[in-house]
Formats: structure tokens, sequence, C-alpha cells
């Protein structure tokens, strides 16, 4: 029994000299770990909870839209893009927005809505939508060079000769014949590629392009 007294105080000696040693690096440890699961928890709470909030703003354009409101889309829509600016869903509702002003026949917040899509929104896709249809405003309000800019950067594949259409009709309305049938063509050449499908948009430049030609 003494022996196995022995050991057995010689084994807690060994604990306490190991705690001494790392017991403060071992605790922090611990609390570190703790509220990393914390904060981490906390995160996706707060993730989620800015998910609904968004969401349900988006609906509330989504419902303005239907029923042709303007006002409301551009205040949900403002509330989108100042409280959940980093969200997919004010992208979408500066889209859905712009629309409904562009069917009134406000283009001044249609064009203020895009602008921010197609400058501050996260996704990529949804920028070059943006754009595409920023230029289409800025051609109705006759900034022709304007439109030109927003359209000069090279969208991703899928939009190239929808991008290369409205070139065209931008520098036709701009009276460069020249330049837009070259435009025409660079979407007729994207369809050939694949890069953007549509019988009826290859069907619409080319009569486009017959036009200027004849």
């Amino acid at each position: 029994m003494a022996v196995y007294d022995l050991e057995e105080q010689e084994q807690i000696s060994e604990l306490k000299a190991w705690w001494a040693q790392y017991g403060k690096f071992v605790t922090a440890l611990a609390v570190a770990a703790a509220l990393a699961s914390v904060g981490w928890q906390g995160w996706r709470w707060y993730q989620g909870k800015q998910a609904a909030e968004a969401g349900a703003l988006y609906h509330a354009v989504q419902q303005a839209a239907e029923q042709g409101d303007t006002q409301k889309a551009r205040e949900a829509t403002g509330q989108l893009i100042a409280g959940y600016g980093g969200t997919a869903y004010a992208q979408l509702g500066a889209l859905l927005s712009a629309s409904v002003q562009f069917e009134r026949g406000d283009l001044d917040n249609a064009r203020a809505h895009l602008q921010w899509a197609s400058a501050e929104g996260r996704d990529p896709a949804l920028r070059d939508v943006a754009r595409l249809r920023l230029a289409t405003v800025l051609l109705q309000q006759g900034k022709h060079d304007e439109a030109l800019a927003e359209l000069a950067p090279a969208p991703a594949t899928p939009f190239a000769a929808r991008f290369a259409d409205l070139r065209g009709d931008v520098l036709a309305a701009a009276g460069k014949p020249a330049e837009a049938r070259a435009a025409y063509q660079a979407a007729l050449d994207a369809i050939g590629n694949g890069t953007d499908g549509g019988a009826t948009l290859r069907e619409v430049v080319r009569v486009k392009l017959e036009a200027l030609e004849g």
C-alpha cells in the first residue's frame, strides 16, 4: 500500500508540475475554442437574420412591382441597399425596381438603381445584366457616349452577343452606321459561336444589319 501511495504521490506531483507549466496555455486554448464556437454560432444567427430581413424587403419590392407602385418599389429598394447591400437580394431588388421605373417612364430613378447594381452589386452576372439595362436607359436618354462607356468592358461570354447588339443600337442612334454595322456583325458572330443563344436575337440583329446596309 505504501508503494502504491508513493507512486500515486509521484504522479500527482508530476501532474501538478505539468499543470504549473502548461495549465494557463491549456485554459487559454479551451476558452478560445469556446469563444470561437459561440462566435461561429452567433455569426450564423446574424447571417440568417440578415437574409430573412433582406428577403422580406425584396418581397416588398416584388409586391410593389406587381402593383406598379414605383414609390414603394423605390423605398423598399433603398432600404435593401442601405441595410443589406452585400446580399443578392439588394442587387435583385435594384434590378426589379429599375424595371418598374423604366416601364413608367421614370428613367432617372431606373438609372440610379442600375448604376448601383452595376457598380456595387456582388454578383458578376447580375452586374453585367445591370450594365446592359443601364446602357439601354442611357440610350433612351440620348446619352450615347455614356451608354457606350457602360458597354465597353467585356461582359461574361453568355452576354457577349447582347452587348454587341446594344452597342450597334447606340452607334446607329449616334449616326455612326459603319461602326454600328461592325457591332451588329460582332453580335452575329457571338451568336454563331454559341456564346449567346437565341434564333430570335439572330434574326433581329440580321434585320438591323440589313437595314444599315440598304
